[in-house]
């Protein structure tokens, strides 16, 4: 067969096998769509449950819509964040998020044209700085079995989600892992190598079912410097790969002003020291300040948005669909008790 022929076979031999891949809806490699080049985020986690329970949103002039076109059409929020819990029993705000209601509330905000945040507890509930326990089904692993359960799980939830057709932008793997998670194999104080290997196979389950799904580590804190070089330096000295560092604030409305400088000059640090964007993936202050929230809000957006080189990725308002004291006290969301929003949300507008 001349070099011309083989060429040609070679080519038809390609485009059978893709008319049969659509044909047959075969499998194939999947990429995030095109995040926003900011984000301007809202965490929605409670939402499913808060419509379970009978709740409803109004917009500033007092017409009931869906919470999630107020979010976008009204302040120009463009991605949501979601998290995840692995098998959570309890009520509709502790434990409700399980990955397929995730991705139904995903696929919501997809079709509203939003980018979607993942955040991976790796626990029946809440994981955070003070707590950081593994699911009841992993707590006798052996640490292989846990990265085999990180890897298996990760997996597992993001093609959840692209069953429900939405890929992720962004996958936080662990929430604010101040000391490491999965305790205590994976206690950064205890074992700084197990931490970074537990990060590297949520990053690499992550990765191959999206490459271009861009991986966090979240911490705590955004303001203290030392947390952020202990956790992420150590993280990368014992070979962690991830692509972005994510951090949460929540000020008081005396102190947000040096909160916020205090955090900006911890990103630049962080930044030129590993040269990885920032992405501010909490926010939130008192509901009762509006005012001064919607300069908290404003300022930490346009100085995020501002940082050198586009290394500020977005900032995220942390469940602003909160009515005062919903579940269990929370008073730091942006809607008030007759169903209307706070002024808060307007300082993410242009």
């Amino acid at each position: 067969m001349t070099k011309w022929k083989k060429r040609i076979s070679a080519l038809l031999i390609c485009s059978l096998l893709l008319g049969l891949a659509f044909a047959f809806n075969w499998p194939t490699a999947k990429t995030a769509e095109a995040a926003p080049a900011f984000a301007k985020g809202a965490d929605i986690s409670w939402v499913p449950g808060m419509e379970a329970q009978g709740y409803q949103w109004k917009d500033k002039n007092g017409v009931t819509r869906d919470i999630i076109d107020i979010l976008k059409t009204d302040y120009q929020i463009n991605s949501v964040r979601i998290r995840v819990f692995v098998n959570p029993s309890g009520d509709y705000g502790n434990g409700y998020m399980d990955a397929t209601r995730a991705a139904a509330l995903a696929k919501r905000a997809k079709n509203a044209g939003m980018s979607v945040m993942l955040t991976l507890h790796y626990s029946d509930s809440w994981a955070d700085p003070g707590k950081q326990t593994k699911p009841a089904a992993w707590a006798g692993y052996t640490f292989q079995q846990l990265m085999d359960a990180v890897w298996n799980y990760t997996r597992y939830v993001m093609t959840t989600m692209q069953s429900a057709g939405v890929t992720p932008d962004w996958v936080q793997i662990g929430n604010e892992t101040d000391n490491g998670m999965l305790w205590d194999d994976g206690k950064a104080s205890l074992n700084m190598k197990n931490y970074a290997w537990l990060v590297n196979t949520g990053n690499n389950a992550v990765k191959s079912i999206s490459s271009s799904t861009k991986t966090i580590v979240h911490l705590s804190s955004a303001h203290d410097s030392s947390l952020y070089s202990w956790n992420i330096g150590g993280l990368i000295a014992n070979g962690a790969t991830f692509d972005m560092i994510g951090m949460s604030l929540y000020p008081s409305t005396t102190d947000w002003q040096t909160k916020v400088s205090q955090t900006m000059s911890n990103a630049n640090s962080l930044i030129s020291s590993y040269g990885k964007p920032i992405m501010i993936t909490e926010i939130g202050m008192d509901y009762n300040q509006p005012s001064t929230a919607k300069s908290f809000v404003s300022d930490i957006k346009t100085k995020v948005r501002n940082i050198a080189s586009g290394k500020g990725a977005g900032v995220f308002y942390w469940e602003p669909e909160a009515y005062p004291g919903y579940n269990g006290g929370y008073n730091k969301g942006a809607w008030q008790a007759d169903g209307k929003p706070t002024a808060a949300l307007e300082g993410f507008l242009n």
